[in-house]
């Protein structure tokens, strides 16, 4: 990861706290590569290797589940969005929305009456 992209994330990550236990955590820069590591190449959050210098695997995940909860990789999503839409870079006409990403209605009045489809049994055909 380029400095020019790492100065555009890191504003929008946690600090870290102050009175953290345990030993000196691994830098959010590293983590980070580490979690686009293991999303990149489609693997267990075990099988991160070590020798890369991006932590454990359990570190990085740790780190990745503590920004979803600060609402850190939302924010993260809107502003690389907004850069690469920006620079041209998205095709806009691929795009699909699921319920992953929009909050569906629930509870909506059905605008008719359903018809029950149990509760009785079916029709003799002898």
């Amino acid at each position: 990861m380029d400095d020019e992209l790492w100065a555009l994330i890191e504003p929008l990550l946690p600090p870290w706290p102050e009175r953290s236990p345990g030993p000196r955590p691994v830098s959010d820069r590293l983590c980070l590569q580490g979690i686009l590591f293991v999303l990149y190449n489609d693997i267990a959050w075990q099988l991160l290797p070590l020798e890369l210098g991006f932590g454990s695997g359990q570190t990085c995940w740790r780190r990745l589940d503590r920004w979803q909860k600060t609402g850190a990789f939302d924010r993260l999503h809107r502003v690389m969005l907004a850069e690469l839409n920006a620079a041209g870079e998205l095709d806009w006409s691929r795009a699909c929305v699921d319920g992953s990403h929009i909050h569906a209605k629930k509870g909506a009045p059905t605008p008719v009456r359903r018809r029950s489809t149990g509760g009785r049994q079916a029709a003799s055909t002898i």
